[in-house]
């Protein structure tokens, strides 16, 4: 065997390559770190003992240069919760840690909530967080003497953080996922945005009253579990049975202790009304994309198709509408899809599909279904074009549906007191809350304090099969 002769290597040049992988953020020009403690220590000269309790946080967060709303998590990260106060020394070896180690927003709001030892978030890392959201924004003042509603409320904002923000189904919010993701952003308005509900995309009172609502109606032993039968009854028996038996054998759903009983929580429900009245957003199309892919092989076969529309037809036969052929319904399916592969929709051809609402509504809702086949193939595309709408199908569902509470309630009260109740949100929310508060009704379990926030409903360690 002939020896292979060895070649001289050029000599490396890889120490002139520069760094480009930054996961705690770029660095910036050099920050002044010294000047910025020193702003923090003459902050906490104004308190007694130079000692800040949760209340001074505020003027700290401002001395930190951070948003009002990151006065909670300075306060916990620094261990404040153990004594009810934070002292200067310890808040500033805090703080100089973090400026030392984190370069943007992101890390250093990630190193503030996250558990020691670890670099994501989890869903119960947020409770303390938003905890203090609602203690202390004006917009949520009402919620004070009804703690009952908090946890409800927390549980719903998490639910949203995560369905929009961690893109990889983790269950763990990455730097790399928040940055991406508007949620800070939205946490800075919290200070500028004394009105809740303007905050539509994770923090509206509004869209938590509509979902809670909705939830509240189905789950008729109000044990915040919904089966098979409860979820069947949502939007008058509009979805087919075959997608809810998909939805509950965990294609969407965390929690395998649940499902054991056949039920669903009211974390799972928040995914499901959110993905079901939006078809258009990435995590719904996905959640749909999943609930449709029996086989789980990444494609919609055309039998998975088929299996979905047997049910639609049969639908129509009992309210004497004459389906459409399935051979047909598929030809305007794959005309409206464009699939790249023949024989098969994947999730990328879903995703590029300006009309995926009326994809998915074809196969398992027969309402919006028969809704679509009204309207003309000219307006829906027109609607679907109009792509950088500045309402989402969401939003519009939520007010629509938060109009009609507030009638039905308006209505009550009309009813039981004999004069005509004058429509105020705010005092609608009020007195609801008050109402509930007054029966009693089960639904909120009372936290005694920050930690009791139950959410073992979930279970976040396993991730989707």
């Amino acid at each position: 065997v002939q020896t292979k002769k060895e070649e001289s290597l050029p000599p490396s040049h890889s120490q002139n390559i520069p760094t480009f992988y930054f996961p705690r953020g770029c660095p910036k020009e050099k920050v002044n770190i010294d000047a910025v403690i020193a702003k923090i220590e003459k902050t906490f000269s104004e308190f007694p003992n130079e000692r800040a309790t949760l209340e001074d946080m505020g003027k700290v967060a401002k001395a930190c240069e951070c948003p009002l709303y990151w006065k909670g998590p300075l306060f916990y990260c620094a261990g404040g919760e153990r004594t009810g106060y934070v002292s200067v020394h310890k808040f500033v070896a805090m703080w100089r840690k973090v400026l030392q180690t984190c370069y943007d927003d992101a890390a250093k709001f990630v190193h503030l909530l996250m558990n020691p030892g670890c670099n994501y978030l989890v869903q119960e890392d947020f409770i303390p967080f938003l905890q203090d959201v609602v203690n202390s924004h004006p917009g949520l003042s009402f919620l004070k003497e009804a703690s009952e509603f908090h946890s409800r409320y927390i549980t719903t904002v998490i639910q949203r953080i995560f369905y929009t923000v961690n893109r990889s189904w983790s269950g763990k919010i990455t730097c790399n996922e928040l940055r991406k993701s508007n949620f800070l952003q939205n946490v800075a308005l919290l200070e500028e945005e004394a009105d809740i509900n303007q905050l539509t995309e994770y923090f509206s009172y509004e869209h938590f009253y509509v979902i809670y609502c909705k939830f509240w109606e189905l789950d008729t032993d109000h044990d915040l579990y919904i089966d098979r039968k409860d979820l069947a009854r949502h939007n008058d028996h509009a979805i087919s049975n075959r997608m809810i038996e998909r939805i509950f054998s965990g294609a969407v759903t965390r929690g395998r202790k649940a499902q054991k009983d056949g039920k669903i929580s009211y974390a799972d429900f928040v995914w499901f009304l959110i993905s079901e009245e939006d078809k258009k957003t990435p995590t719904s199309i996905e959640y749909w994309f999943r609930c449709m892919d029996l086989d789980g092989d990444g494609a919609l076969s055309m039998y998975e198709l088929e299996y979905f529309y047997e049910e639609q037809c049969q639908k129509l036969d009992n309210m004497a509408i004459e389906p459409l052929p399935f051979e047909d319904c598929l030809c305007q399916m794959l005309d409206l899809v464009k699939p790249q592969h023949e024989g098969k929709i994947t999730l990328h051809d879903l995703k590029r599909c300006k009309l995926t609402n009326v994809f998915f509504d074809t196969f398992f809702n027969i309402e919006k279904y028969l809704d679509h086949e009204q309207k003309d193939q000219f307006s829906m595309l027109r609607d679907g074009e109009g792509e950088s709408q500045e309402v989402s199908d969401w939003e519009k569902y939520a007010a629509e549906e938060y109009d009609i509470l507030v009638a039905e309630e308006a209505a009550s009260d009309q009813w039981n007191d004999g004069y005509e109740a004058e429509l105020n949100p705010v005092d609608h929310q009020k007195a609801s809350v008050l109402k509930y508060q007054m029966e009693k009704r089960p639904f909120f379990e009372m936290p005694s304090h920050l930690a009791d926030v139950d959410l073992d409903e979930y279970d976040y360690d396993e991730d989707f099969e």
